[in-house]
């Protein structure tokens, strides 16, 4: 039997929440659990349908995207938050991914550019449209004030180069083709500097190493 990936929406624009629900519920390998405007019951639509990803709109009535993101990680730790909006702005990027979210696409990302990024950040990375990948690293060095490394973490050589491309935004499939190893030989390799940098999250990886200088 397949896994499916269950997939939350919160989502203000009706057509945009619609097409993303029509999106999910005839794509192999996805079932969308709930679909909804706002987040005035988020905590409790949370608890009633349990999810594996959040698909997160950023500007919504009442409570917004980012805060809302900052609660499910307190309270539903295990679920993965795939930011999603229009802006481009700084403040929303870096916000958003100190509050806990696992990936952050723009909206004009495709059908398919959705489905990959939920799927990923359902295996542990870390997706980041390109365009802001680049931005995303230079808003850490300068907002994290950089500090020499606390002890000696023992990447090999290809664990580095697997973090340095997990820093840029690449995908897990990505970083395998640049490789020229297997998607699982990628999977290990992070599984192994989670462990030796001691996180759980690709976003808390990529802080890490920039704050310690690793890459």
């Amino acid at each position: 039997m397949i896994s499916l990936i269950r997939v939350m929406i919160f989502e203000d624009n009706k057509h945009l929440r619609e097409t993303f629900r029509f999106l999910l519920s005839n794509s192999n390998g996805f079932a969308c659990v709930g679909a909804y405007p706002d987040c005035s019951d988020m905590m409790e639509n949370l608890a009633e349908n349990p999810c594996d990803v959040v698909l997160m709109d950023i500007e919504m009535p009442g409570m917004n995207g980012i805060e809302a993101t900052r609660l499910i990680r307190q309270s539903f730790p295990h679920i993965n938050i795939l930011v999603q909006t229009v802006f481009f702005e700084d403040d929303y990027i870096f916000n958003a991914i100190c509050a806990g979210a696992s990936g952050y696409i723009l909206k004009s990302t495709t059908p398919d550019g959705y489905l990959e990024a939920i799927k990923d950040v359902q295996a542990g990375g870390s997706p980041i449209t390109p365009g802001i990948a680049r931005r995303v690293l230079e808003l850490f060095k300068d907002k994290l004030q950089p500090a020499p490394p606390a002890k000696e973490y023992n990447l090999t050589t290809q664990e580095k180069k697997v973090l340095q491309l997990l820093v840029a935004g690449k995908s897990y499939k990505m970083i395998a083709a640049e490789l020229f190893v297997a998607p699982d030989t990628i999977k290990s390799h992070i599984s192994n500097i989670y462990a030796k940098l001691h996180v759980h999250s690709g976003t808390e990886a990529v802080s890490l190493a920039i704050r310690d200088r690793l890459v």
